[in-house]
């Protein structure tokens, strides 16, 4: 009888233990879930920038040449509209950032087209800024597209994308949703090209012999 009581109070004793070592063991936790698994401050950073090696040396290639003017010459046209015929040609790497190029057409004295160049953390995006002389929108304009693929780091391609179609079919002309825009830069020529069925032009630049820079293109300024 003995042997068996002093049996139950050691098990008794045993379990209290375990109580208040597992109550500690709780208390410990709690002190030490303020901290987590961190130690310092927390980090605070905005959403980051992505892209991939291609995108960006093609992108890199084409900001080297920040701030020159370069002149071009039709190589393609298919539409025998004349448009382009005898007119001085100039682009115009005109304002560059990480994340944007932005490259004006000149036309003879037509300053209303701007090239722009963009990062999305998607590839690249090429819209078409067009404005009027008094520097306001025009009814077509910040149409393009964006890359679907690599590329690579001399040649993009911009298939149109969906505010572009949804722009040509408002406008009337369905014809162009269709449209492919590329361009090419190597060391001694950048090519803009437009291509869809039926319809092709090319543009190309001589990056060997820099021009001076015309003034800034409608709806921007120089200062």
């Amino acid at each position: 009888m003995l042997i068996k009581l002093k049996r139950i109070v050691m098990k008794t004793s045993i379990l209290s233990s375990l109580i208040v070592g597992g109550a500690i063991l709780s208390a410990s936790i709690v002190a030490n879930a303020g901290t987590g698994s961190t130690s310092g401050k927390a980090v605070i950073l905005p959403a980051p920038q992505v892209s991939i090696a291609t995108h960006d040396a093609y992108f890199d290639h084409l900001k080297k040449h920040c701030g020159k003017a370069y002149a071009g010459k039709v190589s393609i046209d298919n539409s025998n509209d004349g448009s382009f015929s005898n007119k001085k040609l100039v682009m115009h790497v005109r304002k560059c950032s990480d994340r944007q190029l932005q490259i004006p057409f000149h036309v003879g004295d037509d300053a209303s087209r701007t090239w722009i160049l963009t990062k999305t953390n998607s590839g690249i995006s090429l819209k078409h800024d067009h404005r009027q002389a008094d520097g306001n929108y025009d009814e077509l304009t910040m149409y393009g597209g964006h890359t679907l693929d690599a590329g690579s780091g001399r040649e993009q391609s911009f298939p149109a994308d969906q505010y572009s179609k949804e722009l040509f079919i408002k406008l009337d002309i369905p014809q162009s949703t269709t449209n492919t825009w590329q361009m090419f830069i190597y060391p001694e020529k950048f090519s803009y090209r437009l291509f869809r069925e039926g319809r092709e032009f090319q543009v190309d630049f001589d990056l060997t012999k820099p021009i001076a820079p015309p003034a800034a293109p409608w709806g921007y300024s120089d200062k």
